[in-house]
C-alpha cells in the first residue's frame, strides 16, 4: 500500500460507486490476508515461547505494539482509538489461541 492517506490510484471523484464498493472487496481481503499473516507469526512466536519455557503474555511487548498502532493510526490520519481496540483484539484473540495451545 502507498504511503498516502488514498491508496486508491484513481481520485474517487472519478470512480463510480460500483468501483468504490470494488476497492473496499479488495482492501477488504487485503485486511483479512494480513490478519492471516499476523496470526501465523504469532502462532511462531507462541511455539518459540513454549520451546523456551517464556510466559504466553509480554505485557512490554503488547505496549510496543499498541504504541506502533497508536503512531501509524497518526501517521495515516486514522482515529487511533479504533486503530488500538482493533490491536487490542488482535492481541486478545492471539493470546487465547496461545493458552489453548499448550
Amino acid at each position: 500500500m502507498s504511503e498516502s492517506n488514498t491508496p486508491a490510484e484513481t481520485p474517487t471523484e472519478e470512480m463510480s460507486l460500483d468501483d468504490l464498493r470494488e476497492e473496499i472487496r479488495m482492501i477488504d481481503h487485503d485486511i483479512v490476508e494480513l490478519i492471516a499473516r499476523r496470526t501465523y507469526v504469532a502462532d511462531t512466536i507462541a511455539d518459540v515461547k513454549a520451546e523456551k519455557g517464556l510466559p504466553t503474555t509480554d505485557e512490554s511487548q503488547e505496549q510496543a505494539v499498541m504504541d506502533r498502532a497508536g503512531e501509524n493510526a497518526e501517521k495515516y490520519d486514522v482515529e487511533s482509538n479504533l486503530v488500538k481496540a482493533i490491536f487490542r483484539l488482535l492481541i486478545e484473540l492471539n493470546k487465547v489461541e496461545q493458552r489453548e495451545n499448550r
